[in-house]
């Protein structure tokens, strides 16, 4: 082999090599618990991003409005260049060579600084710090609302990967089987023991199943993308779920109890409380415009004109009282709207409250309902098993036709993928009743 030919060789197996390096750290495997999941969820959501971003905007209204109680201090200065102006005293006085003797100066400078410490601005200063304190409170209650959020999502999203995974192995297994009755049927053809068209039905079962593969895998690959990209991981990881956690038996308290647990512990209605008293505090504040503002006033001017004077050391130090009459008939205006505002809260919050009942009565039944799907496709799953299985027997003995076999066997796997979701979908409604009571941080996930 020519030198050529052998870099040329080596270059080609460098070059797999990576692209092979590639693949598999493209196509990276992670086994994921449940909690793990929610972890990552809770570490890269966006909306908990936005919450934050909300509670940074709402601290800086709290310092802001905090900052009103400060001094307000301006400094301030000038230099003017001033024209020679024409001066004609009436008094006549004039110089030795007969001209006036008025200076004329042709610029001037001065220096201002000056100090006012509020004392007194009718509470609006106070009530104006309460209320962006609500609001501040009111934004940490809502990204704890949404933690919740993200949590009953990334176990929606857990378990359609389970649902998922299932169904392709599920399916798999039902497509090996029917291959494997289409060689034996082949067979049976060939020896003139079985009629071409059941053979033929045979396989179009089959084909129908390689079909129903492909879909089940696609579901299973958009079910891996959504939970990546909801943990933050690149979209094409391989995920292994743990899934020893979907057997177990899951019971729930009474309904009065969720509601009254729901009532305490929802971060919604905590942050619309908040909101009701930072609008309360908004109502103080707008009648504040009908007080005085009383404030302790200080100043120091300088001032320099060629020729003419020069003025240092004037400080001042007094107390100011400003009161705008104009407040007696323009306050009544921004009162209203406050108190508009806190009637809309007041409103919302009797909606919000049905709501809550209404959500938490539904999440209920449908625990209720999954925990009886539990139960009536764990049933389908034996009589189907043992249907399958008697008519296989049948067959076996040209009892009864090779639909009727077909058909025994397509039940048998839709029962055991019903019975696979059904799983699921109890873990779901079970952890949905704990987000709509406001306990579902509190309480360690299901897996």
């Amino acid at each position: 082999m020519h030198l050529t030919q052998k870099r040329v060789l080596f270059t080609l197996c460098v070059g797999l090599a990576m692209m092979s390096s590639i693949t598999v750290h493209a196509q990276e495997t992670m086994p994921l618990a449940l909690k793990q999941a929610i972890d990552l969820s809770l570490q890269n959501s966006k909306q908990l991003k936005v919450n934050r971003a909300k509670i940074e905007a709402a601290t800086g209204q709290l310092r802001k409005a905090m900052d009103n109680r400060l001094p307000d201090v301006k400094i301030s200065g000038a230099y003017m260049f001033l024209t020679s102006p024409n001066i004609n005293l009436k008094t006549g006085g004039k110089d030795s060579t007969g001209s006036s003797s008025f200076p004329q100066p042709n610029q001037a400078m001065y220096g201002m600084a000056s100090v006012n410490m509020p004392l007194y601005a009718g509470l609006k200063i106070r009530y104006g710090i309460e209320s962006a304190k609500y609001l501040e409170q009111a934004a940490e209650a809502d990204a704890d609302y949404n933690k919740e959020q993200v949590v009953l999502n990334t176990i929606n999203a857990y378990c359609n990967l389970y649902k998922s995974i299932s169904a392709v192995k599920l399916v798999k297994e039902n497509l090996n089987q029917s291959q494997q009755r289409d060689k034996d049927f082949g067979n049976l053809e060939k020896n003139g023991l079985l009629a071409r068209n059941d053979l033929l039905k045979a396989q179009l079962q089959t084909a129908n199943i390689e079909l129903a593969l492909v879909n089940a895998e696609n579901n299973l690959k958009l079910a891996m993308v959504s939970l990546n990209l909801m943990m933050g991981v690149p979209e094409q990881t391989t995920l292994l779920p743990d899934t020893t956690g979907f057997d177990q038996t899951l019971t729930a308290a009474t309904i009065e109890s969720y509601e009254q647990q729901a009532f305490t512990n929802r971060k919604d209605i905590e942050a619309l409380n908040l909101r009701k008293k930072a609008v309360g505090a908004e109502v103080h504040a707008a009648k504040g415009e009908y007080y005085p503002s009383i404030g302790l006033t200080g100043g120091y001017i300088a001032a320099y004109v060629p020729k003419l004077v020069t003025a240092t050391n004037i400080v001042n130090v007094g107390v100011g009282v400003q009161y705008n009459l104009s407040s007696l008939w323009k306050a009544k205006s921004s009162i209203s709207i406050a108190q508009a505002n806190e009637r809309e809260i007041a409103a919302s919050q009797e909606m919000l409250n049905d709501n809550i009942r209404l959500s938490i009565n539904r999440a209920y039944q449908n625990f209720l309902s999954a925990q009886k799907r539990i139960e009536v496709q764990g049933k389908s799953v034996v009589n189907a098993t043992e249907n399958y299985r008697i008519t296989k027997n049948k067959h076996d003995n040209s009892l009864v036709t090779t639909t009727e076999l077909l058909d025994a066997n397509v039940a048998l796997l839709e029962s055991k993928i019903a019975l696979e979701e059904a799983k699921a979908d109890i873990v779901v409604a079970y952890n949905s009743l704990l987000e709509q009571s406001g306990i579902l941080l509190n309480n360690q996930p299901v897996k």
